[in-house]
């Protein structure tokens, strides 16, 4: 999620120049008015479960030890008693690992429920360097996109160990990111457990993916209360997972090279969508499928005359951790239906 937020940066200041014009699709804030056909689809799709699924034997971290962080440095962790991971991925996997009751704080995006009653650290989506101290932790993980860089460096300089893990942009990431926090926890056999339990679930809900043409999805990114309305494009993070559901990135497909673009008629219409993608949370915010048809260009797209709209909760969509088959599965359910049908 940081790194989506990262990559909407740019794109949002295009988005906002074209506010005048998009103040008529802003739509309510409430989903449920006028919630057609699509929604009602999405609605009845498996959801992905609100709570992660540790290992079944809780592993004991041999400590200590010492690791190289994404950004370079080599980092020694001696203690893994309080551990703060500075985004919902990386909460999901300590969590997962089944070291979660050593987690003392939380990012915003961690939204899970065993991590729920846990004290927020972020301030909007930045670091609070004096909140993570608060908490005395003596071990902190982030994101390679996690900032400000000045909370991270105040964080570092009062001694505390800061392990930087590459962010995550696709399935390919699902292992890596596991076996990089397991190791620096000191639990390297429960990393490989975890990384081949999350692997084969992927490939057995890949495996089941329905052959034939390939469905043209597209990304979009929404805030109807911000009139942000963006379209992925190459780089959005999504491509992966629309990949891997059988079907084709239309943002990337149409020649999006941006990682998001201001949603336009015209780039829509190129882009073509036979189904779209969004956060859950963005769809409530333009009035469900209702309000979403009304922004200019998507009534006109098949995706849109067809009400084939699906829809993952925000927290988990492009977190590429540990619930990532459930994502994926709940992709394919809403963009084929129980009956495998384009």
């Amino acid at each position: 999620m940081r790194r989506l937020r990262d990559r909407l940066a740019g794109a949002l200041l295009s988005a906002l120049a074209l506010t005048l014009t998009a103040t008529g699709c802003a739509g309510s804030s409430d989903a449920s008015s006028g919630a057609g056909s699509g929604a009602a689809a999405a609605s009845a799709a498996e959801p992905v479960a609100n709570r992660v699924e540790p290992l079944g034997q809780r592993p004991e971290p041999r400590l200590p030890v010492t690791v190289r962080s994404a950004d370079g440095e080599r980092v020694t962790v001696e203690r893994a008693e309080r551990i703060v991971p500075l985004s919902g991925s990386l909460s999901e996997i300590v969590f997962t690992l089944g070291l979660g009751d050593r987690v003392v704080a939380r990012d915003v995006t961690a939204t899970f429920e065993q991590a729920a009653k846990l004290p927020v650290v972020t301030r909007g989506h930045d670091v609070s360097a004096e909140s993570v101290l608060s908490l005395k932790p003596d071990l902190v993980l982030a994101e390679t996109t996690t900032g400000p860089e000045e909370a991270v460096d105040q964080i570092r300089a009062a001694g505390v160990p800061v392990l930087f893990v590459e962010a995550a942009g696709g399935l390919d990431d699902v292992g890596p990111r596991i076996r990089a926090v397991a190791d620096a926890l000191g639990v390297p056999a429960a990393g490989t457990e975890l990384t081949r339990r999350s692997e084969q679930r992927i490939a057995a809900v890949r495996k089941d993916v329905p052959h034939g043409d390939k469905p043209r999805v597209a990304f979009l990114y929404l805030r109807g209360s911000a009139s942000v309305y963006l379209i992925g494009g190459k780089d959005s993070g999504a491509g992966s997972l629309i990949e891997a559901a059988g079907a084709v990135d239309a943002g990337a497909a149409s020649g999006l090279g941006k990682d998001f673009t201001a949603i336009t008629s015209e780039a829509l219409v190129k882009a073509a969508p036979d189904a779209i993608l969004v956060m859950s949370k963005g769809l409530e915010s333009v009035g469900g499928v209702d309000g979403l048809v009304k922004i200019p260009g998507v009534a006109q797209t098949p995706a849109g005359m067809d009400r084939r709209i699906v829809s993952v909760e925000d927290g988990v969509l492009l977190n590429y951790g540990p619930r990532t088959d459930q994502v994926l599965k709940s992709v394919v359910a809403q963009l084929y239906g129980e009956d495998g049908a384009k």
